[in-house]
C-alpha cells in the first residue's frame, strides 16, 4: 500500500477541514431547542471548512483548477487537472446532529477522476482510493460486498423526490426495489459509495447528485471492485448525477428490478 504524494496531501487536507468540522458538530446538538436553530451556525461552518479545504489544495497544487460546493468554479493554470471537494456532504446530517456526514476530496486529470479521499471526522473513518491502486478503509484493503441475491441487499438510496423531474417514475423505481431488498437512506452520497466499496451497503440508486457529492467517492467504489452507471447502464452519470452503483453481482439485479421496469 503506497500513498503517492498527491495522495497525501489530499489526506492532510480533508482531515484538517474535519477536525474542524467536527469541532462545529460538538456544538450542533445545543442548538437544535433555540429558537435561531442550527442552520446559520451549520453554514459558517460550511464556510469556514470551504477556506482551510481551498487553501491546503491550493498551497499544495497552486496550478490545479477547483470545483467545490459553495464557490464558483477556479480555472486553473493546468486545466488538465481540477479538484472537485465538498466540504461537509450531508450537511443537513450535520444540522440535525446525525454524524453520517464526509469531507470529501477528489482530484480530476483529463476529467477521469483518479484519486479521492472521503473523511467521516466523527467516526474517523478515512476511505481513499488512487487510480488502479486499490481502495482502503485507512490502511485496510476493502471490497464490495459478496452477496449475490438482491433479496438478501441493503441498498442506500431515496433521491429527494421533490426536486426530480419525474417523482412519480422515483417512487416507482423504490417502490419495485422496496420489494426486493431493504432500503436506508444514508443521507449523503460520499458515505453511501464507501459503504458499498467496504460491503456495509451492497448498493446505492440516487438522482440530482452534484460532482463535489460524488466524485471521491465514485473512484473509491470501482477501486473497491465496484459498477457505477446511470439508469441506462452507461456512463452518463458523469453528467446526470443519476447513478446506481453497486458489486457487479448486484449491479444488473438492481437495474432489471427497478429501472428497467420502469
Amino acid at each position: 500500500m503506497r500513498r503517492t504524494p498527491v495522495m497525501t496531501m489530499m489526506i492532510r487536507a480533508a482531515e484538517k477541514a474535519g477536525r474542524a468540522v467536527v469541532r462545529d458538530f460538538g456544538e450542533v446538538e445545543h442548538l437544535q431547542a433555540s429558537n435561531k436553530g442550527p442552520r446559520d451556525f451549520v453554514e459558517k461552518a460550511d464556510e469556514k471548512a470551504s477556506r482551510i479545504l481551498q487553501e491546503e489544495l491550493e498551497k499544495a497544487r497552486p496550478r490545479f483548477g477547483l470545483l467545490m460546493d459553495g464557490l464558483d468554479e477556479i480555472i486553473g493554470a493546468d486545466t488538465s487537472h481540477r479538484f472537485i471537494a465538498d466540504p461537509i456532504d450531508g450537511a443537513t446530517n450535520f444540522m440535525h446532529g446525525l454524524p453520517q456526514f464526509a469531507v470529501s476530496v477528489a482530484l480530476e486529470e483529463s476529467r477521469e477522476v483518479i484519486a479521492g479521499v472521503v473523511y467521516n471526522p466523527v467516526t474517523d473513518e478515512l476511505f481513499w482510493a488512487e487510480r488502479n491502486e486499490g481502495a482502503y478503509l485507512h490502511d485496510r484493503r476493502i471490497r464490495v460486498s459478496r452477496r449475490t441475491h438482491l433479496s438478501e441487499a441493503l441498498v442506500a438510496g431515496a433521491p429527494f423526490l421533490h426536486d426530480s423531474h419525474n417523482p412519480d417514475q422515483w417512487s416507482g423505481i423504490f417502490n419495485r426495489l422496496a420489494q426486493s431488498c431493504t432500503i436506508r437512506i444514508v443521507g449523503a452520497a460520499s458515505i453511501s459509495l464507501v459503504q458499498v466499496a467496504a460491503g456495509k451497503l451492497d448498493g446505492y440508486v440516487d438522482a440530482g447528485l452534484k460532482p463535489w457529492e460524488f466524485a471521491a467517492g465514485s473512484i473509491i467504489l470501482q477501486e473497491a471492485g465496484g459498477i457505477i452507471t446511470d439508469l441506462n447502464g452507461g456512463a452518463g452519470w458523469l453528467k446526470s448525477g443519476e447513478l446506481v452503483a453497486a458489486s457487479g453481482e448486484l449491479h444488473g439485479q438492481i437495474l432489471s428490478t427497478s429501472i428497467r421496469q420502469a
